[in-house]
Protein backbone atom coordinates (compact mmCIF):
# COMPACT_ATOMS: atom_id res chain seq x y z
CA UNK A 1 0.00 0.00 0.00
CA UNK A 2 1.37 3.38 -0.98
CA UNK A 3 0.64 5.69 1.97
CA UNK A 4 2.09 8.66 0.09
CA UNK A 5 -0.36 8.36 -2.82
CA UNK A 6 -2.95 11.01 -3.53
CA UNK A 7 -5.68 8.38 -3.28
CA UNK A 8 -4.60 7.36 0.24
CA UNK A 9 -4.27 10.97 1.40
CA UNK A 10 -7.84 11.66 0.26
CA UNK A 11 -9.13 8.47 1.90
CA UNK A 12 -7.25 9.24 5.13
CA UNK A 13 -8.75 12.73 5.28
CA UNK A 14 -12.23 11.29 4.59
CA UNK A 15 -11.91 8.82 7.50
CA UNK A 16 -10.52 11.42 9.91
CA UNK A 17 -13.41 13.74 9.01
CA UNK A 18 -15.92 10.87 9.34
CA UNK A 19 -14.57 10.17 12.85
CA UNK A 20 -14.51 13.89 13.75
CA UNK A 21 -10.72 13.78 14.13
CA UNK A 22 -11.13 11.84 17.39
CA UNK A 23 -9.42 8.60 18.37
CA UNK A 24 -12.23 6.08 18.19
CA UNK A 25 -10.58 3.63 20.61
CA UNK A 26 -10.05 6.30 23.28
CA UNK A 27 -13.61 7.47 22.72
CA UNK A 28 -14.85 4.00 23.67
CA UNK A 29 -13.43 4.64 27.14
CA UNK A 30 -14.82 8.16 27.49
CA UNK A 31 -11.62 9.97 26.53
CA UNK A 32 -11.45 12.62 23.83
CA UNK A 33 -8.05 12.31 22.17
CA UNK A 34 -7.18 13.78 18.76
CA UNK A 35 -6.65 11.24 15.99
CA UNK A 36 -3.70 11.60 13.64
CA UNK A 37 -3.48 8.07 12.16
CA UNK A 38 -5.91 5.98 10.12
CA UNK A 39 -5.45 2.31 10.98
CA UNK A 40 -6.45 -0.69 8.86
CA UNK A 41 -8.36 -3.04 11.18
CA UNK A 42 -7.74 -5.85 8.70
CA UNK A 43 -4.16 -5.12 7.49
CA UNK A 44 -3.99 -4.06 3.85
CA UNK A 45 -1.08 -6.41 3.16
CA UNK A 46 -3.08 -9.45 4.30
CA UNK A 47 -6.54 -8.32 3.16
CA UNK A 48 -6.08 -6.19 0.02
CA UNK A 49 -9.77 -6.61 -0.79
CA UNK A 50 -10.60 -4.51 2.32
CA UNK A 51 -7.90 -1.83 2.10
CA UNK A 52 -10.19 0.98 0.83
CA UNK A 53 -13.35 0.08 2.76
CA UNK A 54 -14.54 2.68 5.30
CA UNK A 55 -15.58 -0.03 7.77
CA UNK A 56 -11.97 -1.33 7.78
CA UNK A 57 -10.46 2.05 8.63
CA UNK A 58 -10.46 3.69 12.03
CA UNK A 59 -9.05 7.01 13.26
CA UNK A 60 -6.69 6.63 16.20
CA UNK A 61 -4.04 8.55 18.09
CA UNK A 62 -0.40 7.69 17.49
CA UNK A 63 -0.17 6.07 20.94
CA UNK A 64 -3.21 3.89 20.29
CA UNK A 65 -1.87 2.95 16.86
CA UNK A 66 1.29 1.72 18.58
CA UNK A 67 -0.92 -0.38 20.88
CA UNK A 68 -2.74 -1.95 17.91
CA UNK A 69 0.24 -2.67 15.69
CA UNK A 70 3.86 -3.60 16.33
CA UNK A 71 5.67 -0.73 14.61
CA UNK A 72 8.80 -2.85 14.07
CA UNK A 73 7.15 -5.82 12.36
CA UNK A 74 3.83 -4.37 11.18
CA UNK A 75 2.01 -7.25 12.87
CA UNK A 76 -1.12 -6.73 14.92
CA UNK A 77 -0.73 -6.81 18.68
CA UNK A 78 -3.15 -8.60 20.98
CA UNK A 79 -5.23 -5.39 21.11
CA UNK A 80 -5.17 -5.18 17.30
CA UNK A 81 -6.34 -8.78 16.97
CA UNK A 82 -9.12 -8.12 19.49
CA UNK A 83 -10.29 -5.10 17.47
CA UNK A 84 -10.21 -7.22 14.32
CA UNK A 85 -12.34 -9.93 15.97
CA UNK A 86 -14.89 -7.29 16.99
CA UNK A 87 -15.14 -6.00 13.42
CA UNK A 88 -17.22 -8.00 10.97
CA UNK A 89 -16.17 -7.56 7.34
CA UNK A 90 -18.65 -5.39 5.49
CA UNK A 91 -20.45 -4.19 8.64
CA UNK A 92 -20.13 -0.51 9.48
CA UNK A 93 -18.92 -0.49 13.09
CA UNK A 94 -19.69 3.23 13.32
CA UNK A 95 -23.39 2.33 13.47
CA UNK A 96 -23.18 0.12 16.59
CA UNK A 97 -21.90 0.20 20.14
CA UNK A 98 -18.51 -1.35 20.91
CA UNK A 99 -18.07 -3.96 23.61
CA UNK A 100 -15.78 -2.71 26.38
Amino acid sequence: MDYSSRRWKKKREHILRLDHYQCQISKRYGKLVPAVVVHHIYPAEEYPEYEWEDWNLISVSKAVHNQLENRQTGELTEDGVRLQRETRPGEDWRERKWKT
